[in-house]
């Protein structure tokens, strides 16, 4: 078949070829040749052409490249890669001194080696990138160390550190007042607290407020990189910080390798908690201040915390198999621990149920309490000022004033008269001088509160009155020139009804029996049920839950008083002609209802004004009373609008929130407009003529702390400290301001017994002490150990269980109460002491607040260390993103718009 095949195909091959020569002739194939090379040499051809040139082309845009020529640089890399590495040499000096040197090169290698090396290894052998690292740590920390070295320490240490405390314990303060007057029991107390401590920092700064750097994880994070990106363009040299890699290298090694642990280690309140107790380690747990703990506790947390670990106990008691003298020690723990159990489940029920001491209860229970004699309370400072306080209520602090007074006259006349004696056996001779001093100080007394023209007057029997004047004119003073007098005021003070038996009916009596540790077996008891655990005696105890609402509550007389000025009109007496202004005054009473008119002059108007801002130094940024006009001050028109301001000032002192502010106001503003001749407090040369020295008033609720705080404190820095200290964690200068300037001179007379003039350098060689090279050497030790113990980087510590940390709480506010001496208690009061130390352990259980304080004193290092380069100005464009900042200047902004508007 295959050869079939293979003829027909020869076959009809040669029969194409014949037809083929016999069609085209015998030159046929040659022309076909030719034409085949014709079209492949000319496509050749083309395609040469063609590509030569798009190969120029492609050339003369390669020699406009902007990439540098190849030809020499790969040569020059290569011929550095062959090269020895040189053997690198560090400098390791940094501060000068080898005792600090050395734990800082190691805080910088074993920073090195745990944030940068671990991984750089796995991308390069070269170390170079890792020397430059290196070297520019060691430069920056050398800049540190000069600019350390250049700055006056002790300012930092005693004044400025010292007013940030006092100021973030302020502003924690007036937060937890502002919570309380809300009463907001719904929201959550931990974050309503936050939000109002940063909403009241703001009014006080001003300028600046820190919420989002310690509020928020991310803002902090990025406040502390371009706070670092900050210090490195001061620290490093202009090419090194030019170098972005290094630079953000470093930046985060230090903002979030080493500054941020630090600070979250430094605001955890269980860290505070347990460095406390480590503090106060040499001393023992009361049974007593525990118990008080216990009972006042507002957390559920601590209270089930204390539960469960005392039912532990209490199992693991139970099962011990024991017999003799053991059974009766094992018994009495048992008590103990149901007695702690019972506690506790009664503190807890009361919380939950949010029942309080009902305290119309607790004043009927006042006739129950202890007895404080008169002359007791008379020689205490702390009961001396609940009297003095309930005195001025009543108008009779003229009576008490007047007993203080010949106290302080008898003490100084006798230590003058044995001076005179003194001199006199030396031969010396001043009798008329010491003499003539003695005169004018009674004649002093005698004027102030006996005289016709005293006010207020002291209400004794004329005979004594005039007995004593003529002794004044007559004779020489002796130190018991008012005993007879002063005895007769005592037997008022202590007989009268109105003054110490109405005293001890009184809520101010409670409070004074609290802040005296005297609070003894009230039979009140917390629940209304029954079952609220009875009160122990301490004043700690339940009682004292409800004094403040109690001394809060306005008397009836002040919230009932209303009045108005009805009319005005001119009148002219013996040649003088005055505008007069009636006033209408209505009181409500249990009896009924009162109305009155009085009248008054403006000049009574300016005279009750000085008298009040002078008793109430608050008053004067509330009240402000309408200017003296010199002419045309009767013109009908002058008349109405002054009617009108005069009735808004008088409206805005009688308002309530005004009168609750100030107690004791209530009495001025009844003698006021009680219907009588007014008796003015100062002359009339007083009156016109301004004083020497204005006053510059601010308000007290809203502003640092670091302003002078007393005349001649600032120079003495014990006294400066303890004074402000006691005034912010004690509060006492919203208390009687008399108390506070015993406790100044008190704390003068212990620092001047102690050698205070040498206390000043004691604390200067403290701070340098402080600041030694040893000192900064520990420092540097203790945290390369706290960071990296045995050379290894510290694992993340686990947080510890919420009852152990509401345990330690427990115990840290137990060793507080514990360790303050009685000393103190028996000069500002328990009960003050007691709240003042609890106002300070609770404000550190807020992390975000800590971190505040935290920032605030990192802020003013810096501000201290770097004076020239405007850091206030840099923080605070760094916390202007707040928004509380922005509230606030929402709300300035409109309350400012209707007084422009009104322009």
């Amino acid at each position: 078949m295959l050869t079939e095949t293979s003829l027909s195909i020869w076959g009809w091959g040669s029969l194409g070829l014949v037809l083929f020569l016999v069609t085209f002739g015998p030159f046929a194939i040659f022309y076909f040749a030719f034409y085949i090379l014709c079209f492949v040499g000319g496509g050749f051809v083309v395609t040469l052409l063609f590509g030569k040139s798009n190969s120029e082309k492609y050339l003369e845009q390669c020699e406009h490249s902007f990439l540098p020529c190849t030809s020499v640089g790969i040569p020059k890399c290569i011929e550095e890669m062959k090269r020895e590495a040189r053997p690198i040499k560090i400098d390791r000096r940094l501060t000068g001194a080898n005792i600090i040197d050395e734990p800082l090169q190691q805080v910088i290698q074993f920073s090195l080696r745990d944030y940068v090396q671990y991984w750089y290894y796995t991308l390069s052998d070269d170390e170079s990138f890792l020397l430059e690292i290196r070297q520019a740590l060691q430069y920056a920390l050398v800049q540190f160390s000069a600019r350390s070295k250049e700055t006056d320490w002790q300012p930092y240490f005693t004044t400025r550190l010292v007013d940030d405390f006092g100021t973030h314990l302020r502003v924690f303060r007036k937060a937890q007042q502002r919570i309380a007057e809300k009463g907001d029991q719904m929201k959550d107390q931990a974050e309503e607290l936050v939000d109002t401590f940063f909403e009241v920092e703001v009014e006080m700064e001003k300028e600046v407020c820190r919420d989002l750097v310690c509020t928020s994880p991310k803002d902090e994070e990025g406040f502390l990189r371009d706070l670092c990106e900050v210090l490195l363009y001061i620290l490093l040299p202009p090419g090194d910080f030019q170098n972005k890699i290094m630079r953000y290298f470093v930046r985060e090694i230090l903002s979030r390798g080493i500054l941020l642990p630090l600070i979250n280690q430094l605001s955890d309140p269980d860290y505070i908690n347990q460095y406390v107790i480590w503090m106060i380690r040499d001393s023992n747990c009361n049974y007593e201040a525990f118990m008080n703990i216990i009972k006042l506790s507002d957390n559920i947390g601590e209270l089930e915390a204390v539960k469960d670990k005392a039912s532990e106990e209490l199992q693991y008691l139970r099962s011990l198999d024991t017999a003799g003298d053991d059974i009766n020690t094992i018994k009495n723990q048992i008590n103990s621990l149901l007695y702690v159990i019972k506690v506790c489940d009664s503190r807890i029920q009361r919380l939950q149920s949010g029942k309080e001491i009902d305290t119309v209860k607790l004043a009927a229970n006042f006739g129950k309490l202890c007895t404080v004699p008169l002359d007791h309370i008379l020689v205490d400072n702390v009961a001396l000022q609940f009297f003095m306080d309930y005195m001025q209520q009543i108008g009779g602090q003229a009576h008490l004033f007047f007993w203080m007074t010949v106290e302080g006259y008898r003490v100084t006349a006798q230590q003058q008269l044995e001076v005179l004696q003194s001199r006199q056996k030396d031969g010396k001779h001043q009798t008329n001088q010491t003499k003539g001093l003695l005169r004018a100080a009674a004649f002093g007394v005698y004027e102030q509160y006996l005289s016709e023209k005293a006010s207020p007057r002291v209400n004794i029997d004329d005979n004594l009155v005039a007995k004593l004047a003529e002794t004044l004119n007559h004779e020489d003073p002796t130190p018991e020139i008012f005993d007879d007098i002063q005895r007769k005021v005592y037997e008022l003070m202590l007989r009268d009804e109105r003054f110490y038996p109405s005293f001890k009916q009184n809520v101010l009596y409670v409070r004074m029996l609290a802040e005296l540790d005297m609070l003894k077996d009230p039979s009140f008891r917390g629940s209304d049920d029954g079952e609220g655990e009875s009160f122990n005696g301490s004043p700690t105890g339940s009682i004292n839950l409800s004094l403040d609402d109690l001394s809060n509550v306005p008397s009836d007389e002040t919230v009932q008083l209303h009045a108005y000025i009805s009319d005005t009109g001119v009148c002219n007496d013996h040649g003088k002609t005055y505008a007069l202004y009636a006033i209408t005054v209505h009181r409500r009473n249990a009896n009924g209802e009162e109305m009155w008119k009085t009248y008054r002059r403006y000049s009574d108007f300016h005279d009750f004004h000085m008298r009040i801002t002078e008793q109430f130094e608050n008053l004067a940024n509330i009240l402000k009373l309408p200017g003296k006009k010199t002419f045309n001050n009767m013109d009908r028109e002058f008349l109405e609008k002054r009617k009108k301001d005069l009735n808004a000032y008088l409206q805005l002192l009688l308002n309530p929130e005004v009168m609750k502010a100030s107690p004791a106001l209530a009495h001025y503003v009844y003698d006021f407009l009680e219907n009588k001749a007014y008796s003015k407090g100062k002359g009339d040369f007083a009156r016109k003529v301004p004083p020497l020295m204005q006053k510059t008033y601010s308000d007290p609720d809203h502003c640092r702390v670091a302003a002078p705080i007393d005349d001649n404190a600032d120079d003495n820095i014990p006294l400066r400290v303890m004074l402000l200290l006691m005034d912010e964690v004690f509060d006492l200068k919203e208390r009687n301001q008399w108390l506070r300037r015993n406790i100044k001179n008190l704390l003068q007379q212990l620092i001047r017994a102690t050698y205070g003039d040498t206390i000043n350098r004691k604390i200067v060689d403290h701070v340098d002490w402080m600041t030694s090279p040893e000192q900064v050497a520990d420092a540097v030790k203790r945290f390369r150990d706290a960071f990296w113990p045995n050379g290894i980087l510290a694992e993340t510590v686990p947080r510890r269980d919420k009852a152990i940390r509401m345990r330690t709480r427990v115990a840290g506010k137990t060793k507080l109460l514990e360790v303050m001496p009685d000393e103190l208690k028996h000069i500002i009061g328990a009960e003050t002491t007691r709240k003042g130390i609890l106002r300070v352990f609770e404000m550190f259980q807020h992390s975000q607040l800590n971190k505040r304080m935290v920032y605030v004193f990192l802020e003013r290092f810096l501000e201290t260390l770097f004076p020239q380069n405007k850091f206030p100005e840099l923080f605070n464009k760094l916390h202007s993103r707040s928004k509380q900042m922005q509230r606030y200047k929402q709300r300035l902004h409109s309350t400012q718009a209707p007084s422009l508007q009104k322009r």
